[in-house]
């Protein structure tokens, strides 16, 4: 069971859903958007991306992660989807990963999951996440919750859910250039 699901909202960040599947893949693992109400999702940009499956078509115990892009109203309607609460939920309890970056947590804080744990976001966004340290970094993986800053961070974030499903992020970030701070 190596398979990841990414949620898509009306709303959504659009780099934060497609660089975090995109790193994922190439990490090898199974990458399923599912929109929470529809096929084809609007993202925040007025980009539609076309969702592989609706969210209520799924067996959440098919996934070991649970992913959350940003975004506003994304992370908004994230949150107030039961669907989507239900699905992280299952997640999680099965032992699986919750991650949401960028104005995401706000859902992992409304469904009970970041009390005392070391998060970040986007900034200015921290009062959101509820009973949570807020740290501003990139990523933090704080047990089987990761977090993300904001769209900058979609490569990190993408390579530290893989790293924490079993995969080393090396070869693909080396491949993608990620760390490459060369020049001319």
């Amino acid at each position: 069971m190596s398979n990841v699901l990414i949620m898509l909202a009306p709303g959504f960040e659009e780099a934060e859903a497609i660089i975090t599947a995109d790193v994922l893949k190439r990490m090898g693992f199974g990458v399923t958007l599912a929109g929470i109400d529809d096929m084809d999702v609007a993202g925040s940009h007025q980009m539609t991306v076309r969702a592989d499956a609706l969210l209520n078509d799924l067996n959440p115990a098919d996934y070991r992660a649970a992913i959350l892009p940003g975004g506003l109203p994304g992370a908004a309607n994230l949150r107030d989807s039961a669907a989507v609460k239900r699905a992280v939920l299952d997640i999680y309890a099965n032992g699986g990963i919750a991650a949401a970056i960028c104005a995401a947590p706000l859902a992992l804080a409304a469904f009970g999951l970041l009390d005392g744990k070391t998060v970040t976001g986007y900034p200015g966004m921290e009062k959101e996440f509820g009973n949570a340290r807020y740290t501003g970094r990139f990523t933090e993986t704080d047990g089987r919750i990761i977090t993300g800053k904001g769209p900058a961070a979609a490569f990190k974030f993408g390579a530290a859910i893989g790293e924490a499903l079993g995969k080393s992020s090396a070869a693909v970030m080396a491949g993608m250039l990620v760390n490459d701070e060369g020049g001319e």
